[in-house]
Protein backbone atom coordinates (compact mmCIF):
# COMPACT_ATOMS: atom_id res chain seq x y z
CA UNK A 1 0.00 0.00 0.00
CA UNK A 2 1.14 3.51 -0.85
CA UNK A 3 1.91 5.36 2.39
CA UNK A 4 1.43 8.80 0.82
CA UNK A 5 -0.66 11.32 2.76
CA UNK A 6 -2.43 13.71 0.37
CA UNK A 7 -5.03 14.84 2.93
CA UNK A 8 -5.56 18.37 4.30
CA UNK A 9 -5.06 19.41 7.94
CA UNK A 10 -8.77 20.12 8.55
CA UNK A 11 -11.57 17.59 7.97
CA UNK A 12 -15.30 18.33 8.23
CA UNK A 13 -16.81 15.86 10.75
CA UNK A 14 -19.78 13.86 9.43
CA UNK A 15 -19.88 16.08 6.37
CA UNK A 16 -21.03 19.43 7.70
CA UNK A 17 -20.16 19.39 11.39
CA UNK A 18 -22.88 21.00 13.49
CA UNK A 19 -24.22 23.11 10.61
CA UNK A 20 -26.26 20.40 8.85
CA UNK A 21 -27.82 17.01 9.64
CA UNK A 22 -24.90 14.60 9.93
CA UNK A 23 -24.10 12.00 7.28
CA UNK A 24 -26.37 13.45 4.61
CA UNK A 25 -25.80 14.94 1.16
CA UNK A 26 -26.81 18.30 2.66
CA UNK A 27 -23.98 17.92 5.17
CA UNK A 28 -21.46 17.25 2.41
CA UNK A 29 -22.75 20.26 0.48
CA UNK A 30 -22.31 22.34 3.65
CA UNK A 31 -18.72 21.19 4.14
CA UNK A 32 -17.96 22.15 0.54
CA UNK A 33 -19.74 25.50 0.88
CA UNK A 34 -17.41 26.40 3.75
CA UNK A 35 -14.45 25.64 1.52
CA UNK A 36 -13.34 22.38 3.09
CA UNK A 37 -11.26 19.97 1.01
CA UNK A 38 -12.17 16.80 2.94
CA UNK A 39 -15.16 15.33 4.72
CA UNK A 40 -15.52 12.43 7.15
CA UNK A 41 -18.64 10.27 7.25
CA UNK A 42 -19.89 6.93 8.60
CA UNK A 43 -20.98 4.01 6.42
CA UNK A 44 -22.73 0.70 7.11
CA UNK A 45 -24.75 -2.05 5.41
CA UNK A 46 -28.50 -2.45 5.11
CA UNK A 47 -30.00 -5.93 5.50
CA UNK A 48 -29.88 -6.34 1.70
CA UNK A 49 -26.23 -5.19 1.53
CA UNK A 50 -26.65 -1.61 0.32
CA UNK A 51 -24.00 0.75 1.72
CA UNK A 52 -25.44 3.91 3.24
CA UNK A 53 -24.47 6.63 5.71
CA UNK A 54 -25.44 6.45 9.39
CA UNK A 55 -23.42 6.77 12.59
CA UNK A 56 -25.44 4.84 15.15
CA UNK A 57 -26.53 1.20 15.07
CA UNK A 58 -30.05 2.50 15.61
CA UNK A 59 -32.15 4.99 13.69
CA UNK A 60 -33.83 7.03 16.41
CA UNK A 61 -31.28 9.79 17.02
CA UNK A 62 -30.82 10.99 13.43
CA UNK A 63 -33.99 9.96 11.60
CA UNK A 64 -37.70 9.32 12.07
CA UNK A 65 -37.07 5.57 11.89
CA UNK A 66 -36.89 3.05 14.69
CA UNK A 67 -34.76 0.05 15.52
CA UNK A 68 -31.50 -1.29 14.18
CA UNK A 69 -30.79 0.13 10.73
CA UNK A 70 -28.86 -2.93 9.58
CA UNK A 71 -31.93 -5.10 10.16
CA UNK A 72 -33.93 -3.18 7.54
CA UNK A 73 -33.84 -3.43 3.73
CA UNK A 74 -32.78 -0.41 1.70
CA UNK A 75 -36.24 0.35 0.20
CA UNK A 76 -37.52 0.88 3.75
CA UNK A 77 -34.49 2.90 4.87
CA UNK A 78 -34.69 5.07 1.74
CA UNK A 79 -38.09 6.42 2.83
CA UNK A 80 -36.88 7.83 6.15
CA UNK A 81 -36.49 11.53 6.98
CA UNK A 82 -32.83 11.94 7.95
CA UNK A 83 -32.87 15.73 8.34
CA UNK A 84 -35.98 16.86 10.18
CA UNK A 85 -34.47 15.99 13.58
CA UNK A 86 -31.89 18.71 12.91
CA UNK A 87 -34.20 21.35 11.44
CA UNK A 88 -37.52 21.31 9.60
CA UNK A 89 -35.75 22.91 6.63
CA UNK A 90 -33.95 19.58 6.10
CA UNK A 91 -37.03 17.32 6.39
CA UNK A 92 -36.67 16.15 2.78
CA UNK A 93 -33.15 14.85 3.43
CA UNK A 94 -32.75 11.08 3.10
CA UNK A 95 -30.16 8.55 4.20
CA UNK A 96 -27.71 8.60 1.28
CA UNK A 97 -26.17 5.63 -0.47
CA UNK A 98 -22.37 5.59 -0.64
CA UNK A 99 -22.66 5.79 -4.42
CA UNK A 100 -24.48 9.14 -4.16
CA UNK A 101 -21.95 10.39 -1.62
CA UNK A 102 -19.05 9.51 -3.91
CA UNK A 103 -20.71 11.41 -6.76
CA UNK A 104 -21.23 14.45 -4.54
CA UNK A 105 -17.62 14.33 -3.36
CA UNK A 106 -16.50 14.20 -6.98
CA UNK A 107 -18.77 17.12 -7.84
CA UNK A 108 -17.29 19.25 -5.05
CA UNK A 109 -13.74 17.84 -5.49
CA UNK A 110 -13.76 16.67 -1.87
CA UNK A 111 -11.49 14.04 -0.40
CA UNK A 112 -13.11 11.52 1.93
CA UNK A 113 -12.48 9.70 5.20
CA UNK A 114 -14.92 6.79 5.25
CA UNK A 115 -15.44 5.49 8.75
CA UNK A 116 -16.54 1.85 8.52
CA UNK A 117 -19.31 1.69 11.12
CA UNK A 118 -20.57 -1.89 11.12
CA UNK A 119 -23.81 -2.99 12.69
CA UNK A 120 -22.79 -5.12 15.67
CA UNK A 121 -22.02 -8.63 14.44
CA UNK A 122 -21.42 -7.66 10.80
CA UNK A 123 -17.89 -6.28 11.07
CA UNK A 124 -16.13 -8.43 8.45
CA UNK A 125 -18.89 -8.23 5.85
CA UNK A 126 -19.10 -4.46 6.24
CA UNK A 127 -15.35 -3.89 6.02
CA UNK A 128 -15.07 -5.97 2.86
CA UNK A 129 -18.09 -4.44 1.14
CA UNK A 130 -17.11 -0.84 1.86
CA UNK A 131 -13.50 -1.34 0.77
CA UNK A 132 -14.54 -2.90 -2.54
CA UNK A 133 -17.13 -0.18 -3.17
CA UNK A 134 -14.68 2.58 -2.24
CA UNK A 135 -12.10 1.20 -4.67
CA UNK A 136 -14.63 1.35 -7.50
CA UNK A 137 -16.44 4.59 -6.62
CA UNK A 138 -13.30 6.68 -6.04
CA UNK A 139 -11.42 5.34 -9.08
CA UNK A 140 -9.34 8.12 -10.60
CA UNK A 141 -9.76 10.31 -7.49
CA UNK A 142 -7.64 10.70 -4.36
CA UNK A 143 -8.01 7.40 -2.53
CA UNK A 144 -10.47 7.62 0.36
CA UNK A 145 -8.99 7.07 3.80
CA UNK A 146 -10.74 4.10 5.43
CA UNK A 147 -10.98 4.06 9.23
CA UNK A 148 -12.74 2.05 11.91
CA UNK A 149 -12.80 1.23 15.61
CA UNK A 150 -13.32 -2.38 14.50
CA UNK A 151 -10.06 -4.22 13.85
CA UNK A 152 -12.12 -7.01 12.28
CA UNK A 153 -13.65 -4.57 9.78
CA UNK A 154 -10.27 -3.02 8.99
CA UNK A 155 -8.68 -6.42 8.47
CA UNK A 156 -11.47 -7.36 6.05
CA UNK A 157 -10.95 -4.04 4.24
CA UNK A 158 -7.22 -4.74 4.03
CA UNK A 159 -7.81 -8.18 2.52
CA UNK A 160 -10.38 -6.85 0.02
CA UNK A 161 -8.59 -3.68 -1.16
CA UNK A 162 -5.07 -3.62 0.28
CA UNK A 163 -4.07 -0.55 -1.73
CA UNK A 164 -6.57 1.74 0.03
CA UNK A 165 -5.10 3.62 3.01
CA UNK A 166 -6.35 2.63 6.46
CA UNK A 167 -6.46 4.33 9.84
CA UNK A 168 -7.19 2.69 13.20
CA UNK A 169 -9.61 4.58 15.43
CA UNK A 170 -9.05 4.52 19.20
CA UNK A 171 -11.16 6.21 21.85
CA UNK A 172 -8.96 4.89 24.67
CA UNK A 173 -5.17 4.74 24.80
CA UNK A 174 -3.65 1.34 23.98
CA UNK A 175 0.02 0.85 24.81
CA UNK A 176 0.24 -1.65 21.94
CA UNK A 177 -0.94 0.91 19.34
CA UNK A 178 2.16 0.25 17.24
CA UNK A 179 1.52 -3.50 16.98
CA UNK A 180 -2.17 -2.89 16.31
CA UNK A 181 -1.53 -0.48 13.44
CA UNK A 182 1.28 -2.64 12.02
CA UNK A 183 -0.97 -5.71 11.91
CA UNK A 184 -3.46 -3.75 9.78
CA UNK A 185 -0.78 -2.00 7.69
CA UNK A 186 -2.26 1.36 8.69
CA UNK A 187 -0.99 4.71 7.45
CA UNK A 188 -2.56 6.54 10.37
CA UNK A 189 -3.82 6.43 13.93
CA UNK A 190 -7.12 8.26 14.56
CA UNK A 191 -7.44 9.31 18.19
CA UNK A 192 -9.74 11.11 20.55
CA UNK A 193 -7.70 14.30 20.90
CA UNK A 194 -7.87 14.12 24.70
CA UNK A 195 -5.55 11.09 24.55
CA UNK A 196 -2.69 13.08 23.07
CA UNK A 197 0.13 15.08 24.54
CA UNK A 198 3.32 16.27 22.86
CA UNK A 199 5.25 13.13 23.87
CA UNK A 200 2.69 10.66 22.55
CA UNK A 201 2.37 12.67 19.35
CA UNK A 202 6.13 12.54 18.83
CA UNK A 203 6.26 8.79 19.47
CA UNK A 204 3.50 8.07 16.95
CA UNK A 205 5.16 10.25 14.33
CA UNK A 206 8.53 8.62 15.04
CA UNK A 207 6.90 5.27 14.24
CA UNK A 208 6.07 6.57 10.77
CA UNK A 209 2.34 7.00 11.30
CA UNK A 210 0.15 9.97 10.49
CA UNK A 211 -2.27 11.24 13.15
CA UNK A 212 -5.90 12.29 12.73
CA UNK A 213 -7.72 13.53 15.84
CA UNK A 214 -11.39 13.97 16.65
CA UNK A 215 -13.50 15.93 17.50
CA UNK A 216 -11.71 19.25 18.02
CA UNK A 217 -14.01 22.28 18.28
CA UNK A 218 -11.80 24.82 20.06
CA UNK A 219 -9.42 26.79 17.78
CA UNK A 220 -6.73 27.04 20.46
CA UNK A 221 -6.73 23.28 20.99
CA UNK A 222 -6.58 22.73 17.23
CA UNK A 223 -3.62 25.08 16.99
CA UNK A 224 -1.77 23.26 19.78
CA UNK A 225 -2.35 19.84 18.20
CA UNK A 226 -1.09 21.01 14.82
CA UNK A 227 2.00 22.51 16.48
CA UNK A 228 2.72 19.13 18.10
CA UNK A 229 2.68 17.51 14.66
CA UNK A 230 -0.87 16.19 14.31
CA UNK A 231 -1.64 15.77 10.61
CA UNK A 232 -5.42 16.21 10.53
CA UNK A 233 -8.08 17.72 12.77
CA UNK A 234 -11.66 16.46 12.46
CA UNK A 235 -14.03 19.22 13.59
CA UNK A 236 -17.71 20.03 14.02
CA UNK A 237 -16.92 23.76 14.00
CA UNK A 238 -16.29 23.94 10.29
CA UNK A 239 -17.13 27.64 10.41
CA UNK A 240 -14.38 28.70 12.83
CA UNK A 241 -11.82 25.94 12.18
CA UNK A 242 -11.81 26.34 8.42
CA UNK A 243 -9.78 25.02 5.52
CA UNK A 244 -7.24 27.83 5.83
CA UNK A 245 -6.96 27.50 9.61
CA UNK A 246 -3.32 26.42 9.49
CA UNK A 247 -2.39 29.50 7.46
Amino acid sequence: MNKAWPYPPIVAHRGGGKLAPENTLAAIDTGARYGHAMVEFDAKLSRDAHIFLLHDDTLERTSNGQGIAGDLPWPQLAQLDAGGWFDAAFSQERLPLLEAVAARCRQHQLMANIEIKPTTGYEAQTGKAIALAARELWQGETAPLLSSFSTVALEAAMQAAPELPRGLLLDEWHEDWQAMTAALDCVSLHLNHHLLDAQRTAAIKQAGLRILVYTVNQPERARTLLEWGVDAICTDRIDIIGPDFRD
